[in-house]
């Protein structure tokens, strides 16, 4: 094969690569928690409560997401209790306590300790001066990006008071 045949066919089967790249959107946070495969009791606790357009919306969110071990670690029976039609009220100020407006990233409160208000209505303890600790959950990973805020994955259900 020539060169400048190999060139053509280089540069055609690049087109549809740069075009995918420029046409792909960043996946929002109801998406990036479900591709991520360790938030399952989350999203069907987020589709029982009747959030996933809210969280599907523009945003900016910051999530702070409970992975399925941190619900699995809630006395036995609570999240099958959350998720009956009769407790969605309830579902819902757990699951909003765990919103915060706006997009916070790990480096926007490092080595800071400060409170902040929840959709809930709450406030969250957040301390960032040796790791990330929101109320007692401990941040095992930050800073995932969506296109309509950012996940920050905890490893304890937080509830409000």
């Amino acid at each position: 094969m020539s060169i400048i045949r190999r060139s053509i066919l280089s540069a055609a089967l690049a087109i549809p690569l740069a075009l995918g790249a420029v046409t792909a959107k960043a996946a929002d946070i109801v998406d990036t928690a479900v591709s991520a495969g360790q938030f399952e009791t989350l999203v069907a606790a987020v589709q029982a409560a009747g959030l996933v357009e809210v969280l599907k919306g523009e945003g900016p969110f910051t999530v702070f997401a409970p992975t399925d071990e941190a619900f699995a670690k809630l006395p036995e029976g609570t999240v099958e209790d959350l998720l009956k039609p009769e407790n969605q009220e309830q579902l819902v100020a757990v699951l909003t306590y765990h919103v915060v407006p706006g997009k916070i990233m790990s480096g926007d409160i490092a080595g800071q300790t400060t409170m902040v208000e929840t959709v809930q209505g709450g406030k969250l303890s957040v301390d960032a001066t040796d790791g990330v600790k929101i109320d007692e959950a401990t941040v095992v990973s930050a800073d995932i990006e969506a296109s309509n805020g950012v996940i920050h994955v905890i490893d304890s259900v937080v509830l409000p008071e």
